[in-house]
């Protein structure tokens, strides 16, 4: 699975005892996953428009979570409190906590480290698909690598500390450039961490 943060905004309403979030992370944006890293190449990578689409039009279950961890759910498509709109430039993220959740011990740590601004960022979990043309890497004018995502599998949307990817790391060992944006073979199990 990979995990990626980009910039967007994550805002908490309580309203009748129920918590609703709402976050936006933004499509075409490109963001510096490592600077200089061993070959001194400065490593970037962008998600386009709709790279998550499949999974979301499909109408799949997708979980909002805390951190990246599944014993943290937050939300989810197929409990009904996860809604998930997706346009040209976001993907737009609604969910409900119910008064009830609120008191389980995770989601009350979750819900408190959120209001005193520490959790303020939103990170996909996705898989790029296996498909030749799924994502292109790229050499840059200014020598950096870009890496272009267009079509993922979106597995989960997770609340997090980092909202950017400074402390990304790489473990994919075959990250090389072609000519021109053509795709590259990599195999979908490598992995981006923050």
């Amino acid at each position: 699975m990979l995990w990626g943060a980009h910039l967007g905004g994550l805002e908490l309403r309580t309203e009748g005892g129920e918590t609703r979030l709402r976050a936006t992370f933004p499509y075409g944006r490109a963001t510096v996953l490592t600077e200089g890293g061993r070959n001194g190449q400065t490593r970037k990578e962008v998600i386009a428009p709709r790279a998550f689409a499949a999974r979301i039009d499909a109408g799949e279950d997708i979980h909002f979570l805390a951190g990246h961890d599944y014993e943290k759910p937050l939300a989810s498509r197929a409990a009904g409190t996860l809604t998930l709109k997706d346009t040209a430039a976001a993907l737009i993220m609604e969910a409900v906590i119910s008064a009830e959740l609120r008191a389980v011990s995770y989601i009350a740590d979750f819900l408190a480290a959120q209001a005193a601004g520490l959790i303020t960022g939103l990170s996909p979990g996705f898989r790029v698909l296996p498909d030749p043309g799924a994502e292109t890497v790229e050499v840059q004018r200014d020598g950096s690598i870009l890496r272009t995502v267009r079509a993922a599998q979106l597995f989960e949307l997770s609340a997090v500390t980092r909202p950017a990817y400074p402390e990304a790391q790489i473990e994919a060992r075959s990250w090389q450039a072609t000519t021109a944006a053509q795709p590259v073979s990599a195999h979908p199990m490598n992995r981006w961490r923050l």
